[in-house]
């Protein structure tokens, strides 16, 4: 559940650019999401700056949090003139942002279940936030009471999304909401509403044993899909945060740089590099969009978290750039006999010059011969294949500054079996330790 929380220390990495390591490129124009596709990101009022915000891998900011009173007005907005460089930055990149109204609030609702019981609270509310809306040029509202029980406050909530949701469509603005992730609570958002919003953005995070894992987090979102929300309409929120003790990812990433390639660390649970690629895979098919709580808790470069949904989706990464991969004993990565076919073995091999060792860079994956370096499984041992290109995490590769390939789906890196650098050695996955016979040189 997002919170007003403490506020994290802002520390940050710079990471040297080692010789290995494959240049990024800024794409000639802006990636674009696939159609329909939400990147949503939560800007909290007490922590990040919105001037350095990657706007263009983001199609919709939160600024966070507005609270009502119980009769249905507003408090203030928290660093009002935050929100306004915000709102003319992100309309200046093509960013809509909209106002999220609650938060966790150290589990304190009682105001709106106050403001939502009467009529007269429900409209007093609905045009307050009209206002705001209209004071500072936002483009909708993100309902965050955490949350309405199920029964007559379910009821009361209905009522008044409807009469939010009338006012803000009739001007062209987004209503949205945030909801828990699964469980009986989350009965107190009635499917009557989901009819009413533009989506949700599902709080898949804070829950499942370790927190925000994969498989509990997509279960989260069917979890609403199988109540009747259209897939389109269910954005799946990721974690930029561990649990249990609150650490932000750039903090983690700052203590070690692997960091951002795994899921726990020091007995806390995260959301890494490769989590959050099979995240927005899944939800690329699946649902409709990514949500993260929350940008200041980000790092920048290679091993941000946004960054990756953006490269996942939208396939806006590096240039393709054509060469040779040469690794161990200073032979190239080859596909066996020049065979296109799927499940043509990767290997070892005298450079040559051929067709067979020449490999493009695309987004996260390698190509040769039109098709996709492939990793047949997950375990060590698994070995490494060329297959039609997928988008799939065990085709997804990270160059990394000691020139290890490390796996998305895995999480292992790309080695020489046995150790051997002869001609024929079969690739195959292994755990990562940066021995000589994992370490690669992309020849541009």
């Amino acid at each position: 559940m997002r919170s007003l929380r403490s506020r994290l220390g802002a520390a940050g990495l710079a990471l040297a650019a080692a010789a290995a390591t494959l240049t990024v490129m800024a794409p000639a124009a802006q990636a674009a999401y696939p159609a329909g596709f939400k990147s949503v990101g939560y800007m909290p009022s007490w922590s990040g700056n919105v001037s350095t915000l990657p706007y263009n891998k983001l199609t919709h900011i939160n600024y966070s949090f507005v609270l009502p009173n119980a009769n249905g007005t507003l408090q203030g907005v928290p660093d009002p003139a935050k929100l306004q460089q915000l709102v003319s930055l992100g309309h200046q990149n093509g960013v809509k942002v909209s106002i999220a109204v609650g938060g966790w609030n150290d589990g304190n609702d009682d105001n709106f279940e106050a403001l939502a019981a009467s009529a007269n609270g429900r409209t007093t509310f609905v045009n307050a936030l009209i206002n705001l809306v209209n004071q500072y040029n936002l483009d909708g509202v993100d309902m965050d009471w955490e949350y309405p029980d199920p029964g007559v406050e379910g009821d009361n909530y209905t009522l008044l999304m409807r009469q939010l949701g009338d006012q803000l469509h009739s001007r062209g603005k987004l209503l949205t909401a945030a909801v828990i992730s699964e469980g009986g609570t989350a009965n107190g958002v009635q499917p009557a509403v989901f009819g009413v919003v533009d989506w949700l953005n599902i709080m898949a995070y804070d829950g499942g044993s370790p927190h925000a894992n994969y498989d509990w987090s997509i279960a989260s979102v069917n979890f609403w899909k199988n109540r009747g929300l259209p897939a389109s309409k269910a954005v799946l929120g990721v974690p930029f945060y561990s649990r249990p003790t609150y650490i932000s990812y750039r903090d983690l990433v700052a203590q070690d740089p692997a960091n951002a390639h795994r899921d726990t660390y020091n007995g806390n649970s995260y959301n890494g590099l490769p989590t959050i690629r099979r995240k927005t895979q899944w939800a690329m098919a699946n649902a409709g969009g990514i949500m993260n709580w929350e940008l200041s808790q980000d790092t920048t470069g290679s091993t941000s978290l946004l960054n990756a949904i953006w490269e996942t989706a939208s396939g806006g990464t590096q240039q393709p750039t054509g060469g040779t991969i040469t690794g161990f004993g200073g032979k190239c990565v080859d596909v066996a006999a020049a065979s296109s076919a799927n499940g043509s073995a990767v290997q070892l091999y005298t450079c040559n010059g051929t067709n067979a060792q020449q490999w493009t860079r695309n987004g996260n994956t390698l190509r040769a011969l039109g098709k996709c370096l492939d990793a047949s499984g997950t375990a060590n041992g698994s070995v490494t294949q060329l297959w039609d290109c997928t988008g799939a995490g065990n085709q997804q590769w990270s160059l990394e500054s000691n020139g290890q390939l490390r796996n998305a789906a895995s999480g292992r890196c790309l080695d020489a079996t046995g150790n051997s650098s002869a001609d024929g050695t079969r690739l195959q996955l292994w755990d990562c330790a940066g021995t000589a016979n994992q370490r690669w040189t992309i020849n541009a």
